[in-house]
């Protein structure tokens, strides 16, 4: 495990790029947690160096401080990846790792205060340090897919919502189905015949669909 690294206020300015004016300015506007104190010393850790290369970042993608700071409240309140995760990964899922700036950069203009606190309250997204884990790579490509195509990142997640509710639906119907008829270890090997009826009605649907727009 790499050592803990600390630095006195000088020397995480430096180390950041910034002034020591700024790194007070920042700290007022609360942007950075709390230092460690001893005495009069304010120690600060590699937490506080990636925030501020986060602050950075974010800068130079048109963010405002106000905007900065409203995030990292959201961040800093955010449901840690242990609450996300609950008691172990998904099955099948697979979570993914990200900055602040990289998950800006996935979400063009998106990333606001109002639609980050609603992908974390929908489990989305979590909190681990000075990253943000994100429960789902399909889901976290999909919904950027989508926002690539213009479609806003809050329209997306307001969907992403109504789809869980069906899918929690769909899901007690062929959980009970198959407990009713079969054991508990049918239900996970029957897992991925849910899942192909599922996708088979999704597309048919979706034909359905697009005949009636032609």
């Amino acid at each position: 495990m790499a050592e803990k690294r600390e630095y006195r206020m000088e020397e995480l300015a430096r180390l950041a790029g910034i002034t020591v004016r700024t790194l007070r300015f920042y700290r007022e506007r609360k942007l950075l947690p709390p230092p460690r104190r001893e005495g009069r010393i304010a120690w600060y850790d590699d937490h506080h160096l990636a925030r501020l290369r986060t602050i950075a970042a974010l800068l130079e993608r048109g963010h405002t401080l106000s905007g900065i700071a409203e995030l990292a409240d959201a961040f800093d309140h955010g449901r840690d990846v242990g609450d996300l995760l609950g008691l172990g990964e998904p099955t099948e899922e697979t979570p993914v790792r990200l900055t602040p700036e990289e998950l800006a950069a996935r979400f063009e203009g998106e990333v606001t205060p109002e639609n980050l606190a609603a992908a974390l309250e929908l489990g989305y997204l979590g909190t681990d340090g000075d990253e943000i884990v994100h429960i789902s790579r399909r889901l976290l490509d999909g919904s950027s897919a989508l926002v690539r195509e213009g479609i806003p990142l809050a329209e997306v997640l307001a969907a992403g919502r109504r789809v869980r509710e069906h899918a929690d639906a769909l899901a007690e119907l062929f959980t009970g189905l198959i407990l009713r008829h079969a054991s508990e270890e049918a239900l996970h090997r029957l897992r991925p015949l849910a899942k192909s009826v599922v996708e088979a009605e999704l597309s048919l649907a979706l034909d359905r669909r697009l005949r009636k727009q032609a």
